[in-house]
């Protein structure tokens, strides 16, 4: 990967890159140092190793809807938090079952532990008239926009 010396806005550019590079790297890695298609079984397990869960936000009318995919996790177990008016933190534990000492697993691929992700908002948002509900392990957050209003000028006498 060549550096470039541009303007700010290359900078992200960059960031991107080197981000889908260290996927690559991690795919080769995880894959026994055959690239994955894309699509295929390594692209599926990279949000679990990251501790992520997958999300869809949709902006609709007077409110943001988020829906997050929690399979194995409990209601109880699952945490919202308004970050900020443009920002929404979903954490949750996924507890394991009896640690079993014996080996001899062919493939295991469900992982347990924490997971969080800060879900960006495409418009203000406020907790007020908001409401989440979870049903088989799928997470249903609205949350209602909102209009911050501009700040006014304080005249100096």
């Amino acid at each position: 990967m060549a550096w470039r010396r541009y303007p700010f806005e290359s900078v992200w550019r960059d960031m991107e890159d080197m981000r889908a590079e260290l996927e690559n790297l991690f795919q080769q890695t995880y894959s026994g140092g055959k690239l994955l298609p894309p699509g295929g079984v390594g692209d599926r397990m990279l949000p679990a190793i990251r501790g992520e869960f997958r999300i869809d936000v949709r902006d609709h009318d007077d409110e943001v809807i988020v829906v997050a995919d929690l399979p194995g996790v409990e209601k109880d177990d699952v945490s919202l938090q308004l970050l900020s008016s443009r920002a929404l933190e979903i954490s949750c534990e996924r507890k394991g079952e009896k640690e079993e000492k014996s080996e001899g697993y062919y493939m295991r691929e469900r992982v347990y532990g924490s997971m969080r992700r800060i879900v960006a908002m495409p418009a203000d948002v406020t907790e007020d008239d908001s409401n989440a509900s979870f049903r088989n392990g799928v997470l249903e957050v609205r949350l209602k926009k909102t209009k911050i209003l501009p700040k006014a000028r304080i005249q100096i006498e």
